[in-house]
């Protein structure tokens, strides 16, 4: 009897397991070194999956069970932001070999990982990882400060073989972003009011001109207008997922 509990309860954990896993939308990049899987998980929250290396981008507890998604290789954080920097989230995933890669403001909270500054380059674990800048101008709270300061969260930059993905974290449209080149996809975040508009992502992928777009962290925003905007864009191919 024992023995078909046992059994049933491992069924149970299969199927629960297995709807876990579907209830994310997925998209598969052909890259010169094996395919990139990539996983929607929402908010400002992505899985990248290469050559079996798995990299959590921003884990966030509110959207996922972690409990029983693939562990991590690489955590990448954005910012200290609750809803980026997820403590929780980041204990679930993390083994002994998981490296996170984070801010100076975030290694005051976790000891241990890797600090980013903007402008730095990294190897990590055979992944070209590069920190840009992420912040506000326009938007700021009722007292004036940003939401977002300069010099405060990072971007990253990518590469997976011969692409460049770019995940912008929490920024507008900043002058930096004239400097990226050779963006193969890009996710530009889109939540007011503590990032950009559509007009606002529009300017910016007019900057560095991505082969594909991903809007994400939009919230409430009407992505049809970003698609309205960008129509005549035709080499700038906008997808969008769900990732509010």
């Amino acid at each position: 009897m024992f023995k078909v509990i046992l059994l049933m309860l491992f069924i149970v954990g299969i199927a629960v397991y297995a709807n876990a896993k579907d209830q994310f939308e997925t998209d598969i990049i052909t890259t010169s070194a094996g395919e990139l899987k990539i996983t929607f998980i929402g908010h400002g929250t992505l899985i990248f999956t290469f050559n079996e290396k798995v990299i959590h981008v921003d884990p966030y507890g509110e959207l996922a069970n972690y409990s029983i998604l693939p562990k991590a290789d690489i955590i990448l954080i954005t910012h200290e932001h609750s809803d980026h920097f997820d403590l929780p989230a980041i204990e679930k995933l993390k083994t002994e070999k998981t490296q996170i890669v984070f801010t100076e403001t975030c290694a005051k909270k976790v000891p241990g990982g890797i600090v980013m500054k903007n402008g730095d380059v990294l190897i990590v674990q055979g992944i070209k990882i590069e920190a840009v800048p992420a912040y506000n101008i326009v938007h700021t709270r009722g007292n004036g400060e940003p939401f977002h300061p300069q010099g405060v969260g990072n971007g990253y930059i990518l590469t997976f073989g011969d692409k460049r993905v770019y995940v912008a974290g929490d920024t507008e449209n900043i002058p930096e972003m004239k400097a990226i080149e050779n963006i193969d996809i890009a996710f530009l975040p889109m939540n007011l009011p503590y990032t950009m508009t559509p007009e606002m992502v529009v300017d910016a992928a007019e900057l560095f001109k991505p082969k594909i777009l991903y809007p994400y962290h939009y919230g409430d925003t009407d992505t049809s207008k970003l698609e309205e905007l960008l129509k005549n864009h035709q080499e700038i191919e906008v997808r969008v997922r769900k990732m509010e």
